[in-house]
């Protein structure tokens, strides 16, 4: 799995961006984000219990990234037409304001080193820095989701680019080297 210090891999994936169908899908490039920082969050598969939990949190704290220059993008490798009929289907996922990318040939998943065995991808957190560098990278069980609280104070201490100590959360003072 790459993890922390390694460049985030090179994409260019189809996207589901609204629920209507003559505006619905896009191309996402890894370079159309250049500049900003990246959430890259994958889950198991659509139409599924713990996932849509964890996609309706993202979608709710959204402006959170919005307003630290962060964009968020998730993923999974079910199509964009699957992605699709699931938010059209489930009320929560309704609206969502970040695309979700569909990788269906499981390039990315792959590159990335979360594609389990059986042929999905692994409940995966990436943090990418403005220049493509992981800074964070985190997998949970599948049975198990994510706490997105805990990946924006994580993006915040990364942010200030200083030594933050446990629980730190923006706002706290920062640790100073001896």
């Amino acid at each position: 799995m790459l993890t922390v210090g390694d460049k985030f891999p090179e994409f260019e994936l189809k996207a589901t961006v609204s629920e209507d169908l003559s505006t619905a899908f896009e191309t996402i490039r890894h370079d159309q984000y250049t500049g900003k920082w990246l959430v890259v969050f994958f889950w198991p598969k659509d139409f599924t219990f713990v996932c849509p939990t964890e996609i309706a949190e993202f979608g709710r704290q959204n402006e959170q990234f919005a307003d630290r220059d962060t964009q968020v993008l998730g993923c999974s490798v079910d199509s964009e037409f699957v992605h699709l009929a699931w938010r059209n289907d489930h009320k929560d996922l309704r609206g969502l304001p970040f695309p979700m990318l569909a990788d269906i040939r499981k390039d990315l998943s792959s590159a990335l080193g979360v594609l389990d065995p059986e042929g999905v991808a692994k409940r995966a957190t990436f943090i990418v820095d403005p220049e493509g560098l992981i800074r964070f990278a985190s997998v949970t069980d599948m049975n198990v989701g994510r706490n997105v609280n805990e990946v924006i104070r994580v993006l915040d201490a990364l942010q200030t680019d200083e030594l933050c100590a446990c629980n730190w959360q923006a706002g706290d003072e920062n640790l100073v080297a001896a």
